[in-house]
C-alpha cells in the first residue's frame, strides 16, 4: 500500500501543482469578476460529476466488483465486464450529455446571478456549458480505465492523467484566448475549448496502459449483464453517499450566484488550496486502500482489513492536521505569493483567504472521509454512507443559511440592508465565508456518523499505540504553530511586498514550519513503523 501511495501521490502532486499554475495563469489573465465566475460555474458542474465518477461513486462501486471477478474468475470474464460496463456507462452518459447540451439555457438560469441578471452573461454561461459538458462523457470513461488499472496496482498512469487538463487550460489561457480576440467574453471561451479537448486527450492517454493489461475491448451494451447490474446496484446509492462534499460544493455554487461578483472565483481558488493536500494524500490513500480492503474482505481476512484501515487513518492524520493548521495560518501569504499579480488585486487576496479559512477548517474531515468510506464500499455496503450523507447534506444547508444570517447581521451596514436582502447579499463582500465554514461543519458531522456506525459493525479493531501517536501529533503541531506565529509576527504584511520578497518569505515560512513539525515528531520518537501500530 505504501508503494502504491507513493506512486499515486507523486503523480497527483505533479497534477495539483500544475493546477495551481493553471489557476495562477487564469486569475492573472482574466482576474476575478463576473466573466471568470461564469467559467468557474460552467466548469464546476461537469467537474463535480468528474469527481463523483473518478474519485467517488463509480470507483467505489466498480473496484470491489472488478476485484472480485479478477480474484475468483478467468481473465475472459474480466474483459467481458470491461466491454459491457464501458458500453453501458458510455451510452447512459452520452444521453446525459446530449440533454445537458439541449437544456443548457435552463441550466444556466439555475446558476446565474439573480440580483444582477444580465442577458449577455446568461448567454456566455450557456456557451460555456455547451463546451464543458462533454468533458463528463470522456472523463467518466477515463475513470473506468483508471479503476481497472488501480486494481492491477498500476496507480501512476491514472494519477498522472489530470495533468493533461491543466496543460490544456494553461494553453487555452495563454495561447488560444489572445487568438480569439475581441472582448473578454470571447476570450474566456478559450478555456471552454481547452476543457473539451482535455477530456478527449485524457481518455486516449489511458488506452495504451489498458491494452498492456489486456483489457482494451470494444464497448458493448450490457444493461442486463449480471456484473454490470451489480455495479449499478452498488453505484446508485454511492452517487450520493461518496460525494456529499461535492454535492455541498455544488449547492454552494447556487447560493454563491446570489453573492457579490467574484465569489465564485474566490471559492474556486480556495478549493484549489484544499485539493493539494486532499488530492495528494486523502484521495490517494482512498484510491490505494480500496482494492486492499476489498481483497481482505473477499478473503475474509479480518486482521488484514483492520491493519490496512488503521494504517490509512494514521497516515491521513499525520498529513491532514498540520496541513489544516498551515492553511489557516498561511492562507494570505500563499494566495498573495501565487496569485496577486496583474488583474488579481490585494482585495481578491483577502476575499480568497476568507474562503480558505472556512474550508481548511474541514480538511481533516474531508481527508478522513476518503479513507473511511472504502471501509464500507469494500464490503459492498452502500446504504450506511447514504444515511450519513443525507444527514450531512441537510445539515450543510441549515449551516449555510444560519451562518449567512449571522454574517449578514454582523457585516452588512444598515444603509445596504435598507435596499433589500438580495441586493445587500449581491453587494456585500465576505459573506462567502459562511459557505466554507458550513461545508467543513457538515463534513465533520458526516465523519462522526460513519465512525459511529463503523464501530457498531465490529469489522475494524483499532491497533495499539493510538494514544501515544495522538500525543506526539498534537505536540508537534503546537511546535509548528509556535514557529509560524513567531515568523508571521516578525515578517511584514504579504499584500504590500514585491514578488521576490513574497516568494522568499513564503519559502521561509513553509520550510521552517514543515521542518519544525518533522523534527518535533522525530524528537518525540516517531518512526514510520508507528503508522502500523504496535
Amino acid at each position: 500500500m505504501l508503494r502504491g501511495l507513493l506512486s499515486f501521490s507523486s503523480m497527483t502532486m505533479i497534477s495539483r501543482v500544475l493546477g495551481l499554475v493553471r489557476d495562477q495563469v487564469i486569475t492573472t489573465t482574466f482576474g476575478s469578476n463576473a466573466i471568470t465566475d461564469a467559467f468557474w460555474v460552467a466548469f464546476r458542474v461537469p467537474n463535480f460529476l468528474r469527481r463523483l465518477f473518478a474519485e467517488g461513486s463509480f470507483a467505489t462501486a466498480f473496484v470491489p466488483v472488478f476485484t472480485e471477478v479478477k480474484e475468483t474468475r478467468p481473465h475472459a470474464d474480466l474483459r467481458e465486464l470491461m466491454a459491457r460496463i464501458s458500453g453501458t456507462l458510455g451510452g447512459v452518459l452520452l444521453l446525459v450529455t446530449a440533454l445537458a447540451l439541449i437544456f443548457a439555457p435552463q441550466l444556466a438560469s439555475l446558476f446565474a446571478s439573480a440580483p444582477a441578471a444580465d442577458p449577455g452573461k446568461q448567454g456566455l454561461l450557456v456557451d460555456l456549458f455547451r463546451l464543458t459538458f462533454p468533458f463528463l462523457l470522456f472523463v467518466s470513461l477515463t475513470a473506468l480505465a483508471g479503476g481497472a488499472l488501480n486494481s492491477f496496482q498500476k496507480f501512476a498512469m491514472p494519477a498522472l492523467t489530470p495533468v493533461i487538463l491543466n496543460l490544456c487550460m494553461i494553453a487555452g489561457a495563454l495561447w488560444l484566448a489572445p487568438r480569439l480576440g475581441g472582448t473578454p467574453e470571447k476570450q474566456i471561451l478559450a478555456l471552454g475549448w481547452a476543457v473539451l479537448a482535455a477530456g478527449l486527450l485524457q481518455l486516449l492517454f489511458q488506452l495504451p496502459a489498458l491494452k498492456g493489461i489486456n483489457l482494451l475491448t470494444l464497448p458493448r451494451w450490457g444493461w442486463n449483464h449480471p456484473d454490470v447490474r451489480k455495479v449499478l446496484t452498488l453505484m446508485v446509492p454511492t452517487l450520493f453517499g461518496s460525494s456529499v462534499a461535492q454535492i455541498n460544493l455544488l449547492l454552494d455554487t447556487v447560493i454563491a450566484a446570489n453573492l457579490t461578483d467574484g465569489s465564485q472565483s474566490w471559492l474556486s481558488l480556495a478549493d484549489r488550496f484544499l485539493e493539494l493536500p486532499l488530492g495528494v494524500f486523502g484521495v490517494a490513500l482512498g484510491t490505494v486502500i480500496l482494492p486492499a480492503l476489498a481483497r481482505h474482505h473477499v478473503k475474509t481476512d479480518g486482521e488484514g482489513f483492520s491493519n490496512a484501515l488503521d494504517w490509512g487513518l494514521r497516515t491521513t492524520l499525520l498529513i491532514a492536521v498540520p496541513a489544516m493548521l498551515g492553511l489557516l495560518l498561511l492562507a494570505e501569504p500563499l494566495i498573495a505569493t501565487l496569485f496577486q499579480y496583474k488583474k488579481f488585486t490585494a482585495f481578491d487576496t483577502q476575499m480568497t483567504a476568507l474562503a480558505v479559512y472556512g474550508l481548511s477548517f474541514g480538511l481533516p474531515a474531508f481527508a478522513l472521509l476518503k479513507v473511511l468510506l472504502p471501509a464500507f464500499y469494500s464490503r459492498q455496503d452502500t446504504r450506511t454512507p447514504v444515511r450519513a450523507g443525507l444527514v450531512a447534506l441537510v445539515a450543510n444547508m441549515v449551516f449555510n443559511f444560519a451562518l449567512l444570517a449571522v454574517l449578514y447581521h454582523v457585516m452588512v451596514p444598515e444603509s445596504l440592508k435598507a435596499q433589500g436582502v438580495m441586493v445587500a447579499l449581491s453587494k456585500q463582500p465576505g459573506l462567502h465565508l459562511a459557505l466554507g465554514i458550513a461545508s467543513a461543519l457538515s463534513s465533520y458531522l458526516n465523519l462522526g456518523l460513519l465512525w459511529y456506525w463503523l464501530g457498531k459493525t465490529g469489522v475494524y479493531q483499532r491497533r495499539p499505540g493510538w494514544s501515544a501517536y495522538m500525543v506526539r501529533l498534537a505536540l508537534a503541531c503546537v511546535v509548528m504553530v509556535a514557529v509560524l506565529a513567531a515568523l508571521l509576527y516578525w515578517l511584514p504584511g504579504f499584500t504590500g511586498m514585491d514578488k521576490w520578497h513574497r516568494i522568499g518569505s513564503l519559502a521561509l515560512l513553509v520550510g521552517s514550519g514543515g521542518l519544525a513539525y518533522l523534527l518535533a515528531m522525530v524528537a518525540m520518537g516517531f518512526r514510520p513503523r508507528d503508522l502500523r501500530g504496535h
